[in-house]
């Protein structure tokens, strides 16, 4: 690992900037100056200043240099697995089979609320390693698997100790409105007032929270149950995102937007009128395939409504045991291209740029001066390969924080 100031140098810097004309704001033969683990000047590498004669060289001459990637939607600390799920519907099981067979998020609630702190954190730690391997250095965990007090402010310290085991910025999100635990079955609006809402306020005051989530769905919370965990949000000054129009549309999107969140999230069942909502109040699309693959949708998200409205898109892996079962967003990436039409620009910018702004961060995302030097060094030509790719990591190196792995 390398602390002082030096110059990396590279056959072309996908810089991701939106200003600068090109495409992936790509830079040939580049360079790029860190000190202090920071960005602190980028070019081509023929105009380097003079002041930067002393730095360290770091040569990447047959290199791609892009941001590193940003996984801005996970449920990465968790209990169990539901391999024998998938294996029953795969073998013709109905979902009601599967359910009364223990199978479902209940499955994973029960096992999340049986595993210790150092039973979740060992079981996290390889998917989290897993990203790391492709670039990533930024991931967003939710809670939302225990659904009872203490199973929820455990998960959250899981999420909170895995940036201290390894090189990794870890953004924590509240998410105890994912679904009504079976001793409140029948009961969601006790659930919010008895558990969730408390379960928050307890989180916050142990610093345990960067943002809050909810699932406004029909098997998940109404908008206005939502509405009552987010007005507590608001109070306590944390940022909002929200699971929306995943599996039909019950207006979540526009609640999102009236609550100025971060980012709605899936977005299968979006309407014209919830695209132009998000756009008005800056909300980004956070985009999932991993889960209309495993769930085999046919419901695609509006790409090409987002585009004609100006809504940034994200893609992230929805990391979870049930409908997303990778940890790979370099895989996510290519699904985006293939099942949603984004272009492999689309997608780069939605695992870097518009993945930062969907966490509500503005240091990191882009190649640029005054930015986190988080950079993935990769052994392509070019940048479309990232997303072209299909099971292949093509990662050289990881700098995080201008350190090399």
């Amino acid at each position: 690992m390398t602390h002082d100031p030096y110059v990396l140098t590279c056959r072309s810097a996908a810089t991701m900037s939106p200003d600068s004309g090109e495409a992936y704001g790509l830079l040939e033969n580049a360079a790029i100056a860190v000190a202090d683990g920071m960005i602190v000047w980028v070019g081509p590498e023929a105009d380097l200043p003079d002041s930067f004669s002393a730095y360290s060289r770091h040569e990447f001459g047959q290199n791609l240099v892009t941001p590193s990637l940003i996984d801005c939607h996970t449920h990465a600390v968790h209990g169990g697995n539901r391999a024998q799920e998938f294996e029953m519907r795969l073998n013709g099981a109905s979902y009601e089979e599967v359910a009364r067979a223990g199978g479902g998020i209940v499955s994973t609630v029960r096992s999340t609320r049986a595993a210790s702190e150092v039973d979740l954190l060992a079981d996290a730690l390889p998917r989290i390693d897993a990203m790391i391997a492709e670039g990533v250095s930024l991931i967003e965990i939710k809670s939302g698997y225990g659904l009872d007090q203490a199973t929820e402010l455990k998960m959250l310290r899981v999420a909170r100790r895995i940036a201290t085991l390894r090189p990794v910025r870890i953004q924590t999100t509240f998410l105890g409105a994912h679904a009504v635990p079976p001793e409140y079955s029948g009961k969601p609006d006790a659930y919010i007032d008895d558990v969730c809402i408390p379960t928050l306020r307890l989180a916050h005051a142990e610093g345990l929270v960067d943002a809050v989530d909810g699932f406004c769905e029909g098997i998940g919370f109404t908008p206005d149950q939502i509405s009552r965990v987010f007005d507590v949000a608001r109070e306590l000054g944390l940022p909002i995102k929200l699971h929306a129009e995943q599996l039909s549309n019950l207006g979540g999107a526009k609640l999102a937007a009236y609550y100025q969140a971060l980012s709605a999230d899936h977005l299968e069942y979006l309407d014209e009128d919830g695209v132009a909502a998000m756009a008005r109040c800056g909300t980004v699309a956070v985009l999932l395939p991993g889960a209309f693959y495993t769930l085999r949708e046919t419901q695609k998200p509006p790409v090409s409504l987002m585009r004609k409205h100006g809504v940034t898109m994200a893609v992230a892996t929805d990391c979870n045991p049930g409908s997303s079962p990778t940890s790979s967003l370099l895989l996510s990436m290519n699904m985006a291209c293939t099942l949603f039409r984004m272009t492999p620009e689309e997608a780069l910018a939605g695992a870097t740029r518009n993945a930062a702004s969907a966490l509500g961060l503005s240091d990191t995302g882009t190649i640029a001066i005054g930015q986190r030097a988080d950079l993935a060094i990769w052994n392509v030509e070019h940048p479309a390969e990232l997303s072209y790719r299909i099971g292949f990591n093509a990662l050289e190196k990881r700098i995080y924080g201008g350190a090399f792995d």
